[in-house]
């Protein structure tokens, strides 16, 4: 098959389009035929892209293939697979562990695939996954959002902010958003009902009563934050762990995960995306052999939803 393996640590320069051996399913595994897959920033950097352990403390698994999401067709089942079944079009989240989708082929636990939603083509399925599924574990499982809440998400056109602003105005909450000054009217339509370009202002002056900071930026925008949470709410980081000496000063909660394959979730989204309660965002599609180009371009930011990798129609 074609895939874009790395021999080498390093970054985007490491990347190369080659012949690949085709993967096979094993127990309780899927064989998709990738269709397409989208790129997340700073995966190169992970540990566990390069290991085979999740903490990265495992021996080296390289060459590697990078992209952890995707849509696709099953074409075999590994044994004891009781769903999804050949023909089948899922999309779902590989695991950070193991090579990922920039390829023809790739193999993934049947447990964490989901059916793929039926009312947009594979490229925009394969903006989904992980940006959606890290909005909704942001808000729901760790911030418990309520309908009547006041969330305010920084990085309000980026890949997982994008879906989080939608997410949070589909569930009825009162949504504020950072954003670039080009970007305002974007992170308007999406959902949110006040923007603030971060280059020009500063949120504090402008958000105040807030119930839920689903913080996509971290440094200094996240240590502004803890100002313009109500006594009792909760911070909500990707990119690091908040302090929790602030936290406990301001009476608030401050959690930081990473975001972990789930079908349920898959479901959940892929339901909210077919009946028009999320759209899926797309900065830019590039073939398979251009994703090198791809990964570059994460480094520049700027971006508005996410880098998608058309690998076959």
């Amino acid at each position: 098959m074609h895939a874009v393996r790395a021999h080498t640590r390093g970054g985007p320069e490491r990347l190369t389009y080659e012949e690949a051996p085709r993967p096979e399913a094993g127990p309780g595994e899927v064989l998709v035929a990738v269709k397409a897959t989208s790129l997340t920033p700073h995966e190169l950097t992970w540990p566990s892209t390069w290991t085979h352990r999740s903490d990265g403390t495992g021996p080296d698994r390289t060459p590697i293939i990078p992209a952890h999401e995707f849509s696709g067709v099953v074409v075999a089942c590994g044994s004891g697979v009781r769903g999804p079944a050949e023909g089948d079009a899922v999309y779902g989240i590989v695991p950070f562990d193991r090579d990922g989708a920039a390829a023809e082929y790739v193999t993934v636990p049947a447990d964490v695939v989901a059916p793929k939603p039926e009312t947009v083509d594979h490229d925009h399925a394969a903006a989904v996954p992980i940006a959606a599924v890290s909005a909704w574990q942001a808000l729901l499982d760790h911030a418990d959002l309520q309908a009547d809440q006041h969330v305010l998400v920084h990085g309000g056109a980026g890949g997982v902010g994008a879906y989080a602003v939608q997410l949070a105005a589909s569930l009825g909450a009162e949504v504020s958003a950072t954003a670039a000054g080009k970007d305002l009217d974007f992170v308007r339509d999406l959902g949110a009902d006040q923007v603030v370009d971060y280059r020009q202002d500063r949120f504090e002056e402008h958000v105040r009563d807030v119930d839920v900071v689903v913080d996509l930026v971290g440094g200094s925008t996240q240590s502004r934050s803890w100002s313009v949470l109500k006594p009792g709410g909760v911070l909500v980081s990707l990119p690091a762990p908040p302090d929790q000496q602030e936290a406990a000063r301001h009476g608030v909660r401050g959690v930081y995960f990473v975001v972990q394959p789930d079908r349920e979730s898959l479901r959940s989204i892929a339901d909210l995306v077919d009946h028009g309660h999320l759209t899926p965002v797309l900065d830019r599609v590039l073939p398979l052999r251009e994703t090198r180009a791809g990964y570059e371009a994460l480094e520049q930011g700027g971006r508005r939803g996410k880098i998608v990798i058309h690998v076959a129609d």
